[in-house]
């Protein structure tokens, strides 16, 4: 949860701070839900690990693994899988859909190679094979879901404010049971970052900060609208910079 204490040292640093929306990618998504205080810490800590916990099982009960596609966007990518399926009987769908010409694949290893293949032949500049042993975001994380869904009920949630745009629907969830709903889902659905983005400047905002220990999501920014503001704090030397207004 570094993001969470990048969050409160930003806020130590610049006072009085809200937000219109939050965000987080992937596991990023509960680091978010704890900094708009829709649950404690703790319970966060909490979910991180369980999250891993059954995600690692999953990955031992259906192997699989994952690849950054470039070049190619998530439409594209979505019908490359399709084909792939239908051909071999495999799994293989969008997992992150990042930012346009950076997606990421997950499934099965002989499906994952398949549309990978095709993915260059329709054009990919680059097909790279990530350093996992499962398929996040998947089909195969799908016995994950039931053990984390009674994890997640466990925790006592509340709305979140700023309200939290999510990853499987890329809109904003505002109460319990919205939250209590995507995050299991999470485990096997596609992470739609490019559209969560697209949702937020849509809605007027222009400025970004990432908290975390790199910055990442900001160079991802760039590439979804070269005129929003990206500001990555995550560094005690970045944090004194936003507080001197430099």
């Amino acid at each position: 949860m570094c993001s969470v204490a990048a969050w409160r040292a930003f806020v130590e640093a610049v006072g009085e701070f809200m937000p219109a929306f939050a965000a987080g990618h992937s596991l990023g998504e509960l680091s978010a839900l704890a900094m708009a205080g829709a649950m404690e810490f703790e319970d966060g800590l909490r979910l991180v690990r369980q999250r891993g916990e059954v995600m690692k099982a999953a990955g031992e009960r259906a192997p699989g693994g994952m690849a950054a596609i470039l070049n190619l966007d998530a439409g594209p990518l979505a019908e490359v899988c399709a084909e792939v399926n239908a051909a071999t009987g495999g799994v293989v769908q969008v997992a992150n859909d990042n930012c346009p010409g950076q997606v990421v694949i997950s499934g099965d290893s002989a499906a994952l190679e398949k549309a990978m293949e095709l993915a260059k032949a329709r054009g990919a500049r680059r097909a790279l094979k990530l350093p996992v042993s499962i398929a996040a975001h998947s089909p195969l994380m799908q016995s994950a879901v039931e053990d984390f869904t009674r994890a997640v009920e466990a925790v006592p949630f509340i709305a979140p404010v700023p309200p939290l745009v999510g990853n499987v629907k890329a809109a904003p969830l505002t109460d319990p049971n919205e939250i209590r709903a995507e995050l299991p889902a999470q485990l096997t659905s596609p992470v739609r970052w490019t559209e969560s983005v697209r949702y937020m400047l849509a809605q007027g905002v222009t400025t970004f900060v990432e908290l975390g220990a790199k910055d990442v999501l900001t160079g991802l920014l760039k590439r979804i609208d070269a005129n929003a503001v990206g500001l990555a704090v995550g560094t005690p030397e970045a944090v004194e910079q936003m507080s001197s207004g430099s």
